[in-house]
This record gives C-alpha cells, sequence and structure tokens, in this order.
C-alpha cells in the first residue's frame, strides 16, 4: 500500500504536436477529477517554460464540452516547447514553482527529450525530500521510443498519410503516361515508422498500388539503385509515386538533406530529402517529369483523417497515468502493451523514465523486404490496427468546430524568473 498523498495536478505537453496529445490531457483530467488526493488540476502552458515562469491555468474550471472536444483537436492545447533545461537553476526553479503551488503529480506529455525532462525533475525531488510523483505520457507520431509497442499520435498519423496517398494517386494515374514521378516527403528524423506506413495505402492483393517505392533512414541510400528502381517502375506502371522520410542517410551515415541549424536539444533541421530525389531524376532521366509534396506539418494536425483506436489510447494513456500517480507510482512512463491474440487489444503498462530517455527505436529490420524499398506482411500486421475507426470531428459552418481552452490563469505566488 503506496503513502497517500494529498496535493495538485500540474500536465504539460512538450515537442511537437500530434492529432491526439491532446486527447492524453483530456485522459488526464478526466481521470483526475475521480480521486479525493487531488484538490486541484493545473495545466502548464508551453511545457517547462510555463514551469518557469509559473504560467499555470486551471483545468477543473474548463468545461466537460471543452474537455471532451480535446480528444478531437489538434495541436497542443495547452502550449509546448523545445526548450531545454540547462543549468542547476532552472531545476531549482522548477522544485520551487512545485512547492509554491502544492504540486503533488506532475504528468509530461512528450517524447524521448521530455520524458528524459521529466526523470532529472523527479531525481532532484526525490534527492531535495519533496514528494512529488512524476509521470511520463508517451506521444510522438515518430514512433521512435524504446519499451512501448506503439506511440500514441502514430496511427492518426500514417492514417492520413495513407489517405493522402491514394487521393494523389488518383490524379497521378489520370495525368501519368510513363513520365511522372511523385514524391511524397513525410517526417521521421531517425526512424522510418512513418514512411513505412505509408505501406498500408496498397490494398490487398494489389502489389502494383502506389506507393510503388519507400525509402527509409534505416536503408543505406544509394543514388544508382534509386534510378534503377524509379525506372523500372516506370516501364511497368504510368506513374511512379516514391514516399521517403526526412531523415533519410546515405552510405556513409549523413543525411541526404539537413540544414546546418539545430534546435535546443542539438537535432538537425531535416527537410528536403524530396528535393534531393527530385533533382536526382531531373538529371538521370531526361524527359521523366518529377513533382514533390511536403506534407510538413500538416501530417501532424490532420485530425480530419485521425485514427479513433488513436485517439482512444492516447485518451487510455492520460487516465492510466493518473491511476499509477495515485497507486504511488513515480519516474514512470505509461506504455502501451499489445495483447497476444489474433484480435488486437492493448492494455497500459509502466517503464521507468530512464530506459525512455533519448533512446530511440528503430523499425526492425526484418520488417522491410529484401528490395529496400517496400514493407513485409510483418510490418502491415503490426500497423493496421492502428488506423482504424475514425475521428469524428463536429463541423459548423462547413469547418471542423475544435475546442478551445477559457485558460483561466493560476495567480502567482514568487518572482519572476530570468531565463
Amino acid at each position: 500500500m503506496s503513502e497517500e498523498l494529498t496535493g495538485n495536478v500540474l500536465v504539460g505537453q512538450s515537442g511537437g504536436p500530434t492529432a491526439v496529445i491532446n486527447a492524453s490531457v483530456a485522459g488526464v483530467i478526466a481521470e483526475a477529477l475521480n480521486h479525493v488526493e487531488i484538490e486541484e488540476i493545473y495545466g502548464t502552458l508551453n511545457g517547462v517554460l510555463g514551469i518557469l515562469q509559473e504560467d499555470f491555468i486551471d483545468l477543473a474550471a474548463e468545461s466537460q464540452q471543452t474537455i471532451r472536444g480535446l480528444k478531437f483537436t489538434p495541436g497542443a492545447a495547452l502550449g509546448t516547447c523545445r526548450y531545454k533545461l540547462k543549468k542547476q537553476a532552472d531545476y531549482e526553479r522548477v522544485l520551487e514553482v512545485f512547492k509554491a503551488h502544492n504540486i503533488r503529480f506532475f504528468f509530461y506529455a512528450g517524447g524521448n527529450d521530455s520524458q528524459d525532462t521529466a526523470d532529472k525533475i523527479s531525481k532532484l525531488a526525490q534527492q531535495q525530500g519533496y514528494a512529488l510523483r512524476v509521470i511520463g505520457i508517451p506521444k510522438t507520431i515518430d514512433n521512435d521510443l524504446p519499451v512501448i509497442d506503439h506511440c500514441p499520435g502514430y496511427g492518426s498519423v500514417i492514417k492520413y498519410i495513407c489517405t493522402t496517398i491514394r487521393e494523389i494517386a488518383c490524379d497521378n494515374e489520370a495525368m501519368g503516361q510513363h513520365d511522372l514521378v511523385q514524391i511524397v516527403e513525410v517526417m521521421g528524423r531517425n526512424a522510418g515508422w512513418i514512411a513505412a506506413g505509408a505501406s498500408l495505402a496498397k490494398r490487398k492483393d494489389h502489389p502494383h498500388d502506389a506507393p510503388h517505392l519507400i525509402y527509409l533512414p534505416e536503408v543505406a541510400f544509394s543514388q544508382e539503385k534509386f534510378i534503377a528502381d524509379v525506372q523500372r517502375v516506370l516501364k511497368r506502371e504510368k506513374y511512379c509515386l516514391i514516399v521517403v522520410g526526412e531523415g533519410l542517410i546515405d552510405a556513409d551515415g549523413n543525411y541526404v538533406s539537413a540544414a546546418e541549424a539545430t534546435d535546443a536539444f542539438g537535432h538537425a533541421q531535416l527537410g528536403g530529402a524530396a528535393d534531393y530525389l527530385q533533382s536526382l531524376v531531373e538529371q538521370n532521366m531526361p524527359g521523366i517529369k518529377a513533382r514533390t509534396v511536403k506534407l510538413g506539418m500538416a501530417q501532424r494536425a490532420a485530425v480530419h483523417a485521425g485514427s479513433k483506436t488513436d485517439a482512444d489510447e492516447a485518451f487510455l494513456a492520460g487516465q492510466a497515468a493518473v491511476k499509477a500517480a495515485i497507486a504511488g507510482e513515480t519516474d514512470k512512463m505509461v506504455t502501451l502493451l499489445r495483447g497476444d491474440q489474433d484480435h488486437y487489444t492493448v492494455e497500459t503498462g509502466l517503464a521507468p523514465l530512464s530506459d525512455i530517455a533519448n533512446g530511440v527505436k528503430k523499425l526492425p529490420r526484418e520488417w522491410i523486404n529484401e528490395d529496400g524499398v517496400s514493407m513485409n506482411h510483418q510490418f502491415l500486421r503490426y500497423a493496421q490496427p492502428l488506423i482504424q475507426g475514425e475521428t469524428i470531428v463536429p463541423y459548423d459552418n462547413g469547418l471542423p468546430s475544435f475546442a478551445k481552452l477559457d485558460k483561466n490563469r493560476v495567480e502567482k505566488q514568487l518572482a519572476a524568473y530570468e531565463l
């Protein structure tokens, strides 16, 4: 039996938004309302930045209709950040703010770097003898968090990409005369999960459906093989539709396209893999038209083509975080565990934050066919259940109607902090 802890909840969001990260916040709020140990439910605006600046809102004051609406609202309703806690003073400030607002339960929805931040905050609280329970909530469209079957956000992004590819393929089929190459660039920094997900766009028993070629960070890129791959497809098809992950690398392990700039965590700014492939086609295949589509932010915000399974599991992860903290757990992240049955089932588990922080789960090489540009049945069996069901978005005057928080501010207790 865990020691009873009473106090306030703080929930935050970090990193790139997904179509379902707000569903996790809704899950936290819905579950927190069920426990007498929890007195107030606060949200931090813009992740750890909001903590440093003591910028909190009262989530319990939001209407139930708004909270329900978070399940079909993209973006990060609380705001997000890519700020890295750099110095010891930052961590000390976090704890000072927690003490001032009696924060005893902290839930942080984010990816690898965010879980590392949560882990360090928790460790400092323990060192200082401050009773605090910290639970991470998984989030990333990249699907590359270790110790988890799949990440909330992934099912929706690949459902949207597959929908878009089927739409583009109809257009290409009409326009192509064995002379059209369409290159669709998708996200995925160090792992090819998103690009691989595009393979679900193919109909069963229709091997010649788009996408015809998929280029992944896990398979070293060869210019010569690429040209041969495209020529082979164009001999057979009226067009060649290619999906490429932004993190495509060459045989030396270098990104084929990356800017010199990096973010706060030292990650290269990617984007341009499609342009790179387009230039290869134009230089090596006279008379062939090459076009690019960069889905960019659209792929992670496209809740209109979102997965109900994904949204439900994101909500479940938020609920599970609160239940775990109330039960006495800390220093953990909620995981999703797939059942062993033929029929898809999922349940939640817990893994140490230190096992998640800064790790990367690569796409298994055995799920990629020997040709290096298509996926086999093992991947399809893994990914197909994650895109099932449609997110029902209400419409107003012909357009989606998303939830918007009132953001009633919590009164500040401390002096301003210099970032």
